[in-house]
């Protein structure tokens, strides 16, 4: 059983799935370029961690807004301002010619890539089947990694072929404004507003007056106020955030460990990191299918197991050369693996109306890694050295397995313990 009901559900997962690749590019653009980019801007390289850092702070930022957009406004005008901020912020970008200009460039490149889980996660949700929703998710995850997996390959292609990092990141803007206006046009005219529709039309026909707006400070408290009552979605959020700094500690300082710990020649370690990102990606099918065959739980702890055995195999900095490389390549799949379960609990924590906000919640913790790891993680390297940072991944692992026995004693066992329906 595939995990699109109908031919809506396919289109929508496929759409979704290209705005993700997408995003994750975006949220990629610096990491592969930040050497040239220090350099042509003469600042450092913690500099350009920090710019990296104010991105995942503008996400973090927008989440729960978006999300309560998402719900009451509808899906489409979501994915619409996050397509569309993010190819300006790409744009922004590549034509950076001072320091200030790209932190302005990554703040509204921040509200472009804040916009896509409140909107991805309850169009996968409306489109799907909850017995294949795991799958449905692992679809998902797989684009994201192959977003994420981008940027180096293509930064790698334009330098071979005597281009600059503003040539490399000028692809990938003008690729992101291309997808745009093909998803947004094609979710107003094929998908069916069922799908697109808000989930929570309590106030919709209700006029925008100004007792109205004076509600709004007072509304948002209480909505926040409910959605921090949830003891599951509050944990699951903190689980996010510390596997985040794990993922981001991944993304950032792969490849200083090749290059500095290891000796492989750049060329080599980029490649290196691509592959890892695509091997992350085809793995994270396993995880859906495993999600959806026994149970989120079992998922999150292997993948967590293999995290620290992984980094922590790698922060000794004994490892032969050849085996190093071959580490290297399932690293990233540790935590892309467990990705479906996550993103399934949260589905299964949250009701109908409320599911763009408690995912916008849980993007809080992931782009909260974003924001945490590359600055706190690059400090740790350049003061303590790569292989310290990787330790420290290992020990962010190790928080992930007793935060995973939190949530789920949160939760009660109940379904999260159980294989879902349609997998009999």
């Amino acid at each position: 059983m595939v995990p699109f009901r109908d031919t809506q559900g396919a289109l929508v997962v496929g759409l979704v799935g290209g705005s993700h690749v997408v995003n994750h590019m975006y949220f990629m653009l610096l990491p592969p370029v930040t050497t040239a980019l220090a350099t042509d801007l003469d600042v450092g390289v913690a500099q350009i961690g920090l710019a990296v850092g104010l991105l995942g702070f503008v996400v973090t930022a927008l989440q729960l807004p978006f999300g309560h957009l998402s719900d009451t406004k509808g899906r489409t005008p979501m994915l619409a301002i996050s397509l569309g901020f993010g190819a300006v912020g790409a744009i922004m970008t590549a034509t950076a010619e001072s320091y200030a200009t790209l932190l302005a460039a990554q703040v509204v490149l921040g509200v472009g890539v804040a916009g896509h889980h409140p909107a991805h996660y309850p169009l996968l949700s409306s489109a799907t089947d909850p017995g294949t929703r795991g799958r449905a998710f692992s679809v998902h995850g797989f684009t994201g990694a192959l977003g994420f997996a981008a940027p180096p390959a293509i930064v790698a292609a334009v330098v071979t072929l005597g281009g600059d990092w503003r040539t490399a990141l000028g692809a990938i803007a003008a690729i992101g404004t291309v997808y745009a206006v093909v998803c947004v046009t094609t979710f107003r005219r094929y998908v069916d507003d069922e799908i697109t529709a808000p989930s929570d039309t309590s106030r919709a026909d209700e006029p925008w007056t100004v007792a109205r707006v004076r509600e709004l400070p007072g509304r948002a408290t209480a909505s926040l106020r409910e959605m921090l009552s949830d003891s599951g979605i509050v944990l699951l959020t903190v689980l996010w955030l510390v596997t985040s700094m794990a993922a981001w500690g991944i993304k950032t300082q792969t490849l200083p460990l090749l290059t500095g710990v290891y000796s492989f020649e750049e060329a080599t370690a980029n490649v290196l990191v691509s592959a890892m990102f695509v091997v992350g990606a085809v793995l994270m099918f396993g995880g859906g299918w495993l999600t959806d065959r026994y149970s989120p739980a079992a998922v999150l702890v292997a993948g967590y197991l293999a995290l620290v055995a992984v980094t922590g195999a790698l922060a000794s900095g004994m490892v032969p050369y050849v085996l190093a490389g071959g580490l290297v390549l399932v690293l990233a799949a540790t935590i892309d693996y467990s990705r479906p379960a996550r993103a399934t609990l949260a589905d299964q924590f949250s009701q109908s109306d409320n599911i763009g906000k408690n995912f916008g919640l849980v993007t809080i913790g992931i782009s909260g890694g974003a924001a945490v790891a590359p600055p706190v993680l690059g400090y740790v390297s350049d003061t303590m050295g790569t292989a310290s940072s990787f330790a420290a991944m290992a020990g962010l692992g190790l928080l992930s397995l007793a935060m995973t026995a939190v949530v789920l004693r949160a939760a009660g066992g109940g379904s999260v313990a159980r294989p879902q329906p349609g997998d009999d």
